[in-house]
Order: C-alpha cells, then sequence, then structure tokens
C-alpha cells in the first residue's frame, strides 16, 4: 500500500531536531512520497532544500495570502527560477484568507490572481488555500482556467465542492476529517477519485493524536477514516488517491 501527504510544511522548527526520523517514520508507514509546500520565497527555498536531501520529498512555491502583502516587487522572476528546479512540482500555497486577513482582500486577490496566472503560463498545478473566501476565490479561479488545481484542508460544503469540480478541480482532506462531522458528510457525497490526501503538517493532527504535533506518517490516519466514511477498504483508498496524486502533481 502506498500513501501520498500531499500538503506539510516540515521545514518548521518543530523538526528541527529530529527530521531524520520524521522521514524516516513516514516511509516505514507507506508514505513514499512528501509534498513539502511553501509560503513564500524563503520557505519554498527550504522546501527545495528538503528535496534535495530525501528522495520521497518533493517541493512547491508560492505566496500565501496572510503573506501576500511581503511579495517583492520581482517574486514571480524568483518563484520561476524556483519552479525550474526538478523536484519543485506546483504553484502554492496560495489562495485568500479572509478570515484573518493577514494581508488586505485586494493584494490578496492581486497576488492570487497573478500566481494563477504563472501556474497557467508554465501549465503547473496549484495548491489552493481557502478560508471564508468561497466567493471571491472561484471568481479568479474561474476566470484564471487555470489548468489544475486543489483546494487544499478543505473546509466547505458539498455544493461548493461540486462547482469547483466542474471547473476540473479537485479537493484534499486533513484531519479535521477524523473529528469533524460536518466534513465527514462533505467526504461521504463526494467522489473518491475527486480527493487527495495531507496531513498540513505540523498542524491539523488527527484522532487519536490531537494536541501533538502532526508529521506525515500520520496521513494514514486520514485514510482510515475515509475509508471507514465511504464503507470501502483502506487500500482501495490508498491506491485511488495516489493514483490521483501522481497525476495531479506529474510524480
Amino acid at each position: 500500500m502506498e500513501l501520498i501527504d500531499t500538503h506539510c510544511h516540515i521545514y518548521y522548527d518543530k523538526y528541527s531536531n529530529d527530521l531524520d526520523d520524521v522521514i524516516s517514520r513516514a516511509n516505514k508507514k507507506n508514505i513514499n512520497h512528501i509534498v513539502c509546500v511553501g509560503v513564500d520565497l524563503e520557505s519554498s527555498k527550504k522546501s527545495l532544500a528538503l528535496s534535495e536531501k530525501y528522495d520521497s520529498v518533493f517541493a512547491t512555491t508560492g505566496y500565501h495570502p496572510h503573506e501576500a502583502k511581503l511579495a517583492p516587487k520581482d517574486y514571480l522572476d524568483k518563484m520561476k527560477d524556483l519552479l525550474e528546479k526538478p523536484k519543485v512540482i506546483a504553484v502554492g500555497e496560495i489562495g485568500l484568507d479572509y478570515y484573518y486577513e493577514h494581508s488586505d482582500k485586494k493584494v490578496q486577490i492581486k497576488v492570487f490572481r497573478e500566481q494563477l496566472e504563472l501556474a497557467k503560463e508554465l501549465n503547473m498545478p496549484t495548491i489552493i488555500h481557502n478560508r471564508e473566501s468561497d466567493d471571491d476565490l472561484y471568481q479568479n479561479i474561474k476566470e484564471s482556467n487555470i489548468n489544475k488545481g486543489v483546494i487544499h484542508c478543505y473546509s466547505s460544503d458539498v455544493k461548493y465542492a461540486n462547482k469547483l469540480f466542474e471547473l476540473g478541480l479537485i479537493v484534499s482532506f486533513t484531519g479535521i476529517v477524523t473529528f469533524s462531522k460536518t466534513l465527514q458528510e462533505v467526504v461521504k457525497e463526494i467522489p473518491i477519485d475527486k480527493i487527495m490526501l495531507e496531513t498540513d503538517s505540523p498542524y491539523l493532527t488527527p484522532i487519536p493524536f490531537r494536541g501533538k504535533r502532526n508529521e506525515p506518517y500520520m496521513v494514514n490516519y486520514v485514510a482510515e477514516k475515509i475509508a471507514d466514511i465511504k464503507g470501502i477498504s483502506v487500500k482501495e483508498v490508498a491506491e485511488i488517491t495516489t493514483k490521483t496524486a501522481k497525476g495531479f502533481f506529474g510524480i
């Protein structure tokens, strides 16, 4: 059985003392690919460095909506340079966040839209953050007509998921699905081949480890919960979501 953690941030200091063990645990627990997601240029470079050190790790580059106000004028050129590296496989984490609004909404939309256009230009998949911004997010994605996109840490309803599927996007679920009955209903209703799995480590740790540091091997618990919700085997969840992830990222 093979699983992919399609979204984590293992460059954080929380892993500085035992990252070798974190990667080893993941590999021993069927996680053969780990996607380490940048949120600005500095973290994107850290992700790239990890991908070059560990065979199972791949990297992305992007400006998270929280960091949008900090994007330098030449950030797209610098992202392009990173996206030329063989193990940098997606534009992300990009998107909109109207819950915290650390960056002004207009700035968020501008930077989001520019990165969507970059992804389309380079024919790269996008990893998209969405928090309380459904309408604006959908409109900008639709107008950009991107080739591939995933709404990571999906938290909206079934109706919105179906609208995204019509645009050719997919969604991914974190450990939240192990304890949110609302999300469990969403998983129940949507097709398994539109789903990817992620941890969003070090955040959103699944049951039975809530309150502790999350790490890539724990994506197993996300797979187990989705199998339970769907009434299918964990092996089937692994096969389908891994096939989807490999196709999405081109790995």
